[in-house]
This record gives C-alpha cells, structure tokens and sequence, in this order.
C-alpha cells in the first residue's frame, strides 16, 4: 500500500517515512559494540599516554642526568596540564561537538607522543608532556558527555563501566610496555612503544567511532560556565568532595611516581621490566572501585572514606619495609583504598551537583589530577631529599587530611540534622 500523505509540512531534520528517527544506542543495536571497542580504545591510548614516563623516571634521570624531582615533572606536566584544560574543553566540546573535540584530542597527543622520544633534554620533554596532557583533556570532557547522549539511559552505566575499564587498562598497559622496551632498547624506545600503541589505539578510534546523532551545538556562554562553576565551588558538601579526591591522588601520584626509584636501588636491584610490572596492582584498584558501591550501600559514604584511608594507611605503613613481598602488600593495600576512596567521592559529586553536572566533574577532575602532579612533585622532592620514609610522611599527610576533611563533614551534618529541631522547639 502506498503512504498516506497528509499534508502537512515536512520539517527540515524530522523523521520520515523514508527516514526513521534515530534510536539510542543500547546492546544488540547496530552502532553499539562499535561505539564500545571505540571509546575503549580512546580511553587506552589516552591514558598509556599520559603516564607513559612514570614506570620510566629512573631511566630517565640516569639518562638525561637530572634528579628524581626534576623528572619527576614528565609527570606532573602532563597531569597538570590536564587539570587545567579540562574545564574550557569540556565548555568548547558543547559547541563544537564531542566527537570532533575527542578526535583533535587524540590526534594532537599522539603526534607529540611519536616526538617525545626525541627531546634533547628533560626541558623539551616537560613541554612536549605538558601539550600532551592538555591535549589529552579533550577526552574525558567530552566522552561521558557523548555517552550520556547516544546510549540508551538503562545502558548507560555498563557503557561508561568500559570506557573507564579502557582508561585503568591504559594507564596500567602503558607503564608494562615502557617498562619492558626500556629493559631492552632504552628510555627512549619504551616511549616510542607506547606512542605507536596508541597510535594503532587511535586508528581503532576513528574508524569504529558512529556520528553523533543527537548531539545540538550551544552557544558559548562564558558567564553562564561561569556562574556554573562558581556556584558550585560556592557548595560545601562540592569543595569538600574536590578536596578529598586531589588528596587521595596526592598519595596515588607519590607513591607510583617514586616507587620505581625505590626498587631500583639497593637492596632491590629491580630491571626497568620488572618495575613496569608492579603496576598491575592497578588491577586491585578495578576490583575495589567496583566494589565501593556496596561498600557505601552497608557503611555509609563517610564510613566507606574512613574504611578507604585506613586501608590505604596501613598499606602506606607496610611499604617501608625492606621485605619486597611486604612492599607489594603495601602497594596492593594502597590501591584498594585509594580507587575505594576515588569511586566514592567520584560518585557523590555527580549526585550533590543537581545543575551543571558536566561542570562539577570537570572540577573534580581538575583538583584530581592536580593532586597527582603535586603527589608526584613532592613525593619526588621528598624521596631525593630524605629517602622512602619522606615520600611515606607526604603521603600520610594527605591521608590526614582526607580524615580531617571526612570528620568536619560528620559534624556539619549533625550540625544541619540539629537546626530543624532547635527552631522548632523555638517556636
């Protein structure tokens, strides 16, 4: 039977006949598992390469001659770098579209990445990580943000799941592939490894990625982001959730950033490969981040947090052992609680903002990672100043403070809980 016509117009850009409307993507849906290896891929380059230096820092100070602090600012440009740009990325992406600001993303740092093995000096090598980290910042500003408006709402947990899967694997995947190329060829090969996998990474990105279908350009408004942000650094329960995630990361970043240091000196002797493998801890921290939703469920987000610093205390504790079995204890202890702590406070901050979601995780993500970089920068200055127990003392700090930060939180709550009670029995 042919189609009924009834005359009325046809609006540019609405579905017809002949044009169904897009549906959200979901699992079974054609565009679905495309998307998935897609943004798994991204969040592996990404992140391999935004920590590509790190299992490396003690080839490179011997290399280029510098101290552990001074290399230890491969790292920390870059972490720095991203905090900064994550924000104004996250605001441009709304007008020129999520796909295109994560492709320039990952096209600019992977072309820095094939040049960073070429710096002359520790100079060129701290500039060229601190384009690539704020290239980088283009990928998660804008990556849940196309999550959130292509996949189907029931689905989309199990979606941002793999994503952030593709970012631990990466993070974790790229220190084992400098590490190991760096037993074998050099600093300079292992950074060279990790550009080429995420070149190969980034291939992968551009050809499985669908167009985005539901994706409407805004206007850049300044002074609304503005007013956004403000309003959110205004919010209490906001400043002390940023706090608590940049001092957790303040502990992650000196203790990843130093630890190589640690073990390739006396009485450990460890080969840059075997270094690179003790970051598949990291896989303790994809078990315990899963895990801190039934944590918060039984304990309470507070009770989680304190279960967290303790864990990652104790294990901050046992590192300064000489018994390398004990270390790696240590080390294990310290990922649980720290990927515990992040997925709680993570988590909480997406469930305060109740406006300007997007904005208040890009702050997040800002105070996060700029803890890493001054985890990392202190917990270097620390270690080439007075050895481990240093970089231990800066991070037990830390740990403090995420216990100071909880413990205040406790009492404005029971504070608030008071005041209802007190002007009702006023009246």
């Amino acid at each position: 039977m042919p189609p009924v016509h009834t005359g009325a117009p046809v609006i540019p850009g609405a579905s017809t006949p002949s044009s169904p409307a897009p549906q959200p993507l979901s699992p079974g849906r054609p565009g679905y598992r495309r998307m998935s290896l897609a943004l798994f891929a991204a969040g592996l380059a990404t992140f391999a390469l935004l920590y590509s230096t790190q299992a490396l820092l003690p080839a490179i100070s011997a290399g280029l001659g510098v101290t552990a602090g001074q290399a230890s600012w491969t790292v920390s440009a870059a972490t720095g770098a991203l905090a900064l740009f994550v924000l104004p990325l996250s605001a441009l992406s709304e007008r020129f579209g999520r796909t295109r600001m994560m492709t320039c993303s990952m096209v600019i740092a992977v072309g820095v990445g094939l040049l960073v093995p070429f710096a002359p000096n520790v100079e060129w090598l701290v500039a060229l990580r601190a384009v690539q980290g704020a290239a980088i910042a283009g990928v998660p500003a804008s990556a849940m943000a196309y999550l959130a408006e292509e996949v189907r709402p029931k689905t989309l947990v199990g979606a941002i799941g793999l994503f952030v899967a593709g970012n631990s694997i990466g993070g974790m995947s790229g220190r084992l592939v400098t590490g190991w190329a760096a037993q074998v060829w050099g600093w300079r090969a292992g950074l060279m490894a990790v550009a080429l996998m995420s070149l190969a990474c980034a291939v992968a990105f551009l050809v499985l990625l669908p167009r985005a279908r539901f994706f409407r350009p805004a206007s850049l408004n300044p002074r609304a982001v503005g007013r956004t942000v403000a309003g959110h650094l205004r919010d209490p329960l906001l400043l002390r959730l940023y706090g608590i995630g940049a001092l957790f990361m303040t502990v992650f970043g000196a203790v990843y950033t130093v630890i190589g240091y640690r073990l390739v000196d006396e009485p450990f002797s460890l080969g840059q490969g075997v270094i690179g493998s003790i970051f598949l801890i990291y896989l303790v921290g994809t078990v315990s981040s899963a895990a801190a939703g039934k944590l918060v469920a039984r304990t309470g987000r507070r009770g989680a947090l304190y279960l967290a610093v303790t864990t990652t205390a104790l294990g901050l504790l046992l590192s300064l052992s000489d018994s390398l079995p004990v270390i790696v204890l240590g080390l294990v202890l310290i990922t649980a609680g720290f990927f515990a702590g992040h997925a709680v406070a993570s988590a909480a901050v997406s469930r305060t903002a109740k406006t300007g979601r997007a904005q208040a995780s890009a702050l997040y993500q800002s105070a996060y990672y700029l803890g890493s970089s001054a985890g990392g920068t202190l917990g270097a200055l620390a270690y080439h100043g007075a050895g481990w127990a240093a970089t231990v003392g800066i991070a037990l700090l830390a740990v403090l403070g995420v216990v100071s930060i909880t413990l205040y939180g406790s009492h404005a709550a029971r504070a608030q809980r008071r005041v209802p009670a007190s002007a009702l029995g006023a009246r």
